[in-house]
């Protein structure tokens, strides 16, 4: 192991030794009662890289009385299972001993990859441990999921990746104690920092700063200088699920009116690599979905920012998309034009399809007149203040009102106009 990464060496090897998850394997818990009478089932950890997934696999491969065997959903097929199965089915039938089967990155695995693996996971031939970044709910299929029990691991906190990186620094063992090198706290707090809730990224930059600074008599001191050559950027993590939220808490702040609450998700999904173009999108819909008629400018200000990221790019587009994410949110909401076009939408599709009303039909082609097309129309221009009462509604939907105009804004003034008219 001396050549492998600090990471690898350095990964923890007891229950006692884990860091983090502390709402899964903590003192009681049912995953670590599982894990110490070795009675785990099919399960699947969930969560960002560098959390502990495949650690805690470790953690019950030396554990458990069970064989173990770990393949990689990437580079492992059909053949490659089947041969771990009929040795798991043997060696529970000649020596009564189970198999546990590691999987990496299962949510890779084809539907008939996973199909294989089902009559074993019936069986209980295997006991299956998946590991993913992804939503096995969306990535994977669902019987896998069905006969599985779901285990979310969530980003470890600053003080479990200080406290370990502290630990590899003093373990003359496995860690970095052999360089006589120490770190001043605001470089550990640093790689922490940039490593965004992930250990391994914390641990090969530590190690990188070590291995590659001059000692200075006879010792090695990690500047936060030299810690954030070691790190660079921070490591951010943007799976599909990460990503609907993300966008999902941006849609909700501007729909809320917190400006800074939604400049923050953008300026975190635009570091993320995320398409800024999708941001603008969902701008334009939420401008009239959430402005609307309280101001109609808002619809304005998302489309020229979305035409500005066409027309200059990133990253001086984000100034222009930026002005137009406080307008949205700065300004007074109404919802009136998204509910009017859901319920005509709904009448579409519920309601009858009658002819059009002989008074609205089209009149501008030869011979309307003798089919009596636009006959009884009254043209509003002819009539005083350019309006004149009569139906315009389909038959079938007469005294239906979609548009109810709300009180704030520049629609405050539309009702007042709107109420005038309906009297």
């Amino acid at each position: 192991m001396s050549g492998a990464p600090l990471a690898e060496r350095f990964r923890p090897r007891t229950l006692d030794e884990f860091v983090g998850q502390q709402h899964i394997v903590g003192k009681g818990r049912l995953l670590r009662r599982a894990i110490l009478t070795d009675s785990l089932q099919s399960s699947i950890f969930w969560g960002p890289p560098g959390v502990g997934k495949t650690t805690l696999a470790s953690i019950i491969a030396n554990t458990t009385n069970a064989a173990f065997v770990k393949l990689n959903a990437v580079t492992s097929g059909v053949k490659e299972l089947r041969e771990v199965l009929d040795e798991a089915e043997r060696d529970l039938r000649l020596y009564g001993r189970p198999t546990y089967l590691l999987l990496d990155e299962c949510h890779r695995w084809s539907k008939t990859q996973s199909d294989a693996l089902l009559p074993a996971l019936e069986s209980g031939t295997v006991r299956f441990i998946g590991s993913t970044t992804e939503n096995p709910m969306i990535s994977m299929t669902g019987a896998i999921v069905s006969r599985c029990r779901l285990f979310r691991f969530d980003p470890l906190g600053r003080g479990d990746i200080l406290a370990r990186l502290k630990l590899a620094l003093s373990d003359t063992e496995r860690g970095l104690g052999n360089y006589n090198a120490e770190a001043d706290e605001d470089a550990l707090e640093h790689i922490v920092t940039v490593s965004n809730g992930d250990l391994r990224t914390a641990l090969n930059a530590l190690e990188l700063a070590v291995r590659t600074t001059e000692p200075e008599n006879g010792a090695i001191r990690i500047t936060r200088e030299i810690a954030a050559e070691s790190i660079q950027r921070k490591a951010t993590k943007l799976d599909d699920q990460l990503s609907y939220d993300m966008l999902s808490a941006f849609c909700k702040s501007l729909r809320g009116g917190d400006s800074d609450a939604a400049l923050a998700w953008f300026a975190r999904l635009t570091y993320a690599g995320y398409d800024p173009r999708i941001i603008c999108r969902r701008m334009i819909v939420h401008a009239s979905e959430d402005v609307g008629l309280a101001n109609p400018t808002a619809l304005s200000q998302a489309v020229a920012a979305a035409q500005a990221l066409e027309l200059i790019g990133m990253p001086e587009a984000r100034i222009p998309i930026a002005q137009a994410i406080i307008f949205i949110c700065e300004s007074p909401k109404s919802n009136s034009a998204s509910a009017a076009v859901e319920a005509a939408f709904a009448d579409a599709e519920n309601s009858i399809d009658e002819p059009v009303p002989v008074h609205l039909r089209d009149d501008h082609f030869k011979g309307a007149d003798r089919l009596g097309a636009g006959k009884g129309y009254k043209y509003p221009h002819d009539y005083p203040g350019h309006e004149v009462e009569q139906e315009y509604m389909p038959s079938a939907l007469r005294g239906h009102r979609y548009y109810e105009p709300g009180e704030l804004g520049v629609e405050a003034s539309i009702k007042r106009r709107h109420d005038e008219r309906k009297k």
